[in-house]
């Protein structure tokens, strides 16, 4: 293949990167729900759910996606991505300005949760077969852009709500991020079958380790590496989006500032989500994807624990921003994971499953932080639940360890 084409692989990353970050809003949406509730009653769960039906069809969006750019390519999928995501806004926008909670769900939480894993899933597949000589580190940059939106949309978003209002930001929003995701779609392209780049030969402990065996979705899901695959991203999903769902409340609670200055943390905490997918995918490339998992895990534990605690700004801002540098590691390092067991032909379709995952940990984490701060005026209570939840999710990076060594031997034992 020619250098003018591996230069392309370059300007089609900057093009999927830009898609990611357009489509990442959802991660701003905490500072909608006070201005919300404030000007049109509705409850904080009420509120929330918005969110979680979001994320929700997030995950079904996902396993759409990823079956549907398998067939057809990602240009065309990340194309409807972009107009439904776009319309999500529009129709959610109308649905405030008439007070009708329904429309909202119907809109933000359906159309552009939709919209959202239609989008996400492409650039993901499409960077894992242009980089297999980086594909934890590029896999990582790529869903950075989806964990740093928030650092985009959220202080924007807080000081249109309050020079314009709700209605008018959403109505922003959904039409530039849909045209930019539209405009930005079209660079995407999957490189010929087997491709690699010229002179590139697998040298690490990890790109050896991986599967020569490319499976599809259904031969996938039927082995025991995907579901722990599966469960894992649940998991860290369940414990990362519980703060990010919540982290404008929560702060302002805790805390006593303002919600401009929540806002603020929020954009911060973006950082981090982003950075995390970068750097636990670069880690993951070092010291093997189960093990950057392990790490992933307790390094929470004590944060969740400590977190009810803090009362004081920057120590909160610390620990918030290390729970999300691991919730976004999480997401770097599975594109990689899933293309290491079962190979790059169908990661698309493969991965779509598993993040299905992150759609259906996204409903009850949220809703019960939301819930269980309405009927007793904290949060405490969540927090520390997920922490106990993280201490048995150790178990699962190990097995999958075991797992992947026993994939390893049976691809190298000798045909008989």
């Amino acid at each position: 293949m020619s250098d003018g084409t591996l230069r392309n692989r370059w300007l089609i990353a900057v093009a999927a990167l830009l898609v990611q970050v357009c489509l990442g809003s959802v991660y701003a949406w905490s500072v909608f729900v006070k201005p919300l509730m404030a000007s049109e009653h509705w409850s904080q769960v009420q509120v929330t759910l918005t969110f979680n039906m979001a994320m929700a069809c997030l995950g079904i969006g996902t396993v759409i996606g990823g079956w549907w750019q398998d067939k057809v390519g990602p240009r065309i999928v990340t194309t409807f991505a972009g107009l439904i995501y776009g319309l999500g806004f529009l129709i959610a926008s109308y649905s405030v300005n008439h007070h009708w909670l329904p429309g909202v769900y119907l809109g933000y939480g359906l159309f552009s949760g939709l919209g959202m894993g239609l989008g996400y899933i492409c650039p993901v597949a499409m960077i894992t077969k242009w980089f297999p000589d980086m594909r934890g580190l590029m896999t990582g940059v790529n869903v950075m852009g989806f964990g740093v939106a928030a650092l985009i949309m959220g202080p924007i978003a807080s000081r249109l709500i309050i020079s314009s209002g709700v209605p008018t930001t959403l109505i922003d929003f959904g039409l530039v991020y849909g045209a930019i995701v539209i405009v930005a779609s079209q660079f995407f392209a999957n490189p010929p079958q087997n491709w690699v780049p010229e002179g590139w030969v697998p040298k690490t402990k990890v790109s050896k380790t991986a599967s020569p065996v490319h499976y599809t979705p259904k031969q996938a899901l039927s082995t025991g590496r995907f579901w722990m695959l599966w469960a894992m991203l649940s998991l860290n999903t369940s414990a990362g989006i519980m703060i990010v769902s919540q982290a404008s409340p929560l702060s302002q609670q805790q805390l006593g500032i303002s919600a401009t200055a929540a806002a603020a943390i929020v954009g911060i905490i973006g950082i981090f989500n982003g950075g995390g997918r970068i750097l636990w995918a670069w880690i993951s490339d070092k010291i093997g994807r189960a093990q950057a998992y392990f790490l992933i895990f307790a390094v929470q534990i004590p944060l969740f624990f400590y977190l009810p605690t803090v009362h004081d700004v920057t120590i909160f801002t610390i620990v918030v921003c290390a729970i999300e540098l691991c919730y976004g590691g999480g997401f770097g390092v599975m594109p990689s994971f899933t293309a290491d067991f079962f190979g790059s032909k169908y990661v698309g379709g493969i991965y779509g499953w598993i993040l299905l995952g992150w759609g259906f940990a996204a409903i009850p984490s949220p809703l019960l932080m939301a819930y269980i701060h309405e009927t007793t005026g904290t949060y405490s209570t969540a927090i520390i639940t997920l922490g106990v939840v993280l201490i048995f999710a150790l178990v699962i990076p190990l097995l999958a360890w075991r797992a992947g060594n026993r994939m390893v031997a049976a691809h190298s034992a000798p045909a008989e």
